[in-house]
């Protein structure tokens, strides 16, 4: 049996979710609606080379000018439905994006589902969902997503692999839990004094995975989790990796 290609599974969710939303509506993405969101996933998979950047850097005008370029073809009649239609179906064969599977769409399919469904999500603190822990965006309401088993076990591993990039710039150390289950020591706290002469210490972070998956791509602010540590730790962390208000 072919185990479960979870990054289709999150590709149906991720249209769902916008299809749901429409071509206007806010996202987790800094300044971005839904409209640019699709632009995003279609020049990501079929014309890679309009994000060299993506990120910044000397090319980010000429990056940004196609994502608005295609963004902008939503507002038209039909337009957004086309979009749509390109995002789901798979790139071609030959593609990185396609071979490499869920190692480099699953979490980043995952992530803007997210994106899409809580944009318009009021924050709450110590609120818990279905896969959400405590604090954060969430919604004892029941709007988040009960995840599959199967798709809870992929996103860990793909957590397991990324955390220590994702939290490279901690100044302290940093641990994930997740309740009654998995536990990940990411970062040992450093073992030298800061200028102050202050002793760091960890920080534990706590949630279902998909929550911990959120807080780590930077969408703490709207992730189901606590953090728990010192005081200075917990906002030393904030800064770099921003985490529930």
């Amino acid at each position: 049996m072919q185990p479960t290609a979870w990054h289709a599974h999150e590709r149906a969710a991720l249209v769902h979710a916008l299809t749901q939303a429409g071509p206007d509506a806010p996202t987790l993405c800094e300044g971005w609606r839904t409209r640019h969101l699709v632009a995003h996933v279609i020049l990501r998979e079929h014309q890679p080379w309009t994000q060299a950047g993506a990120n910044g850097g000397p090319l980010h005008r000429w990056s940004e000018g196609h994502l608005q370029e295609l963004a902008a073809t939503a507002l038209e009649p039909g337009g957004y439905a086309a979009l749509l239609a390109r995002v789901e179906q798979p790139p071609a064969a030959w593609s990185p994006w396609s071979w490499a599977g869920d190692l480099v769409n699953l979490a980043e399919y995952f992530v803007h589902t997210e994106d899409a469904r809580r944009g318009t999500w009021e924050a709450g603190p110590e609120e818990t969902g279905t896969d959400g822990g405590t604090g954060g965006t969430n919604p004892s309401d029941g709007r988040a997503r009960d995840l599959p088993p199967g798709l809870r076990d992929a996103l860990w591993a793909q957590l397991r692999r990324a955390a220590p990039l994702f939290f490279r710039r901690s100044p302290v150390g940093v641990v994930l839990v997740v309740p009654g289950g998995q536990r990940l020591a990411v970062k040992s706290p450093p073992q030298r004094p800061s200028e102050d002469g202050r002793l760091a210490g960890t920080v534990v972070v706590t949630g279902q995975v998909g929550e911990l998956v959120l807080h780590a791509f930077g969408r703490g602010r709207h992730a189901g989790v606590t953090v728990q540590g010192d005081a200075a730790d917990v906002e030393a962390l904030d800064a770099v990796v921003p985490g529930p208000r």
